[in-house]
């Protein structure tokens, strides 16, 4: 979905196209389980290491930048007797609205270009998006990419409710392949923030195929509308008890009023109740 495409979605005008995804692991000087977030093959056959942080640590966070890129820089010299020029970008979520790009230890110099997702209304690009899908209208290489980031833009919502909204409306796209490809794209740039379990259940629904993928979205709604039949069904009952409790005290229009109830249910359950005081009177 990257290939060939530029940067200029996230502001990075000037940048080479994208030529090919990285493995983001490789081999480490000393035991680490640490690894990028996302690396790119550039059509210069640069690197780009495109970073997502939720935060403003930044002496810490490009500490850890200096570390991927001394690794990157040690794997390829090992293998291809060269330096390739690493790029390195960094995405932050709406919540950091301040950042530093460089950071200077005498002799050594690290720095990077930030993204600042908080400058973009990740509702309006949302909806915007949204009316296309529904009209089943064919996404733009930058309104895909906008999509996987609009969960970590400023929004009225929390994260997890965007997340899974995202998620939710690229469901809804009919080509299977963008699609996927949108949903894994959203997993990668939240990983830091989604919800574990929820994350490990669209894993699993993108495993499948796709018919059975359509079984499952049947039987979850199934069970969405028996539980929303199950509540209403419990309140109504509670409803019922306030009413037949307030019979000998208020008025029937005022009982309705208070309990959601119409003014016939409640008119019914007196004549119930009436009739079952008459049954219980001695002849």
């Amino acid at each position: 979905m990257y290939k060939n495409q530029a940067l200029d979605v996230y502001g990075l005008h000037g940048l080479p196209k994208i030529k090919a995804l990285l493995p983001n692991e490789f081999p480490a000087v000393q035991a680490s389980t640490k690894r990028s977030d996302t690396l790119f093959l550039l059509e210069d056959d640069s690197i780009l290491l495109l970073e997502y942080e939720s935060n403003n640590r930044f002496i810490a966070n490009h500490l850890k930048y200096l570390d991927y890129a001394y690794r990157l820089l040690d794997t390829y010299y090992k293998t291809e007797k060269q330096i390739r020029p690493i790029r390195i970008v960094v995405i932050y979520t709406s919540d950091v609205t301040r950042v530093e790009e460089q950071l200077h230890a005498g002799d050594v110099f690290i720095s990077s270009k930030a993204v600042l997702l908080c400058e973009f209304n990740g509702d309006a690009i949302f909806h915007a998006i949204e009316e296309k899908i529904r009209n089943n209208e064919p996404l733009t290489a930058e309104e895909t990419m906008k999509l996987i980031l609009v969960p970590l833009m400023h929004s009225r919502y929390d994260r997890q409710t965007m997340i899974e909204k995202t998620i939710g409306l690229a469901k809804e796209i009919k080509d299977e392949p963008t699609q996927l490809h949108i949903i894994a794209g959203v997993l990668t740039a939240t990983d830091k923030l989604i919800d574990e379990h929820y994350a490990k259940k669209v894993k699993e629904w993108m495993k499948m195929n796709k018919v059975l993928r359509l079984l499952v979205e049947e039987l979850e709604q199934e069970k969405e509308l028996a539980v929303k039949a199950a509540m209403e069904e419990t309140e109504k009952k509670k409803a019922i008890d306030i009413a037949k409790n307030l019979l000998d005290v208020l008025p029937i229009h005022e009982i309705a009023k208070r309990t959601g109830l119409s003014i016939a249910e409640v008119a019914d359950l007196a004549k119930e109740m009436e009739a079952s005081l008459h049954k219980k009177e001695p002849q």
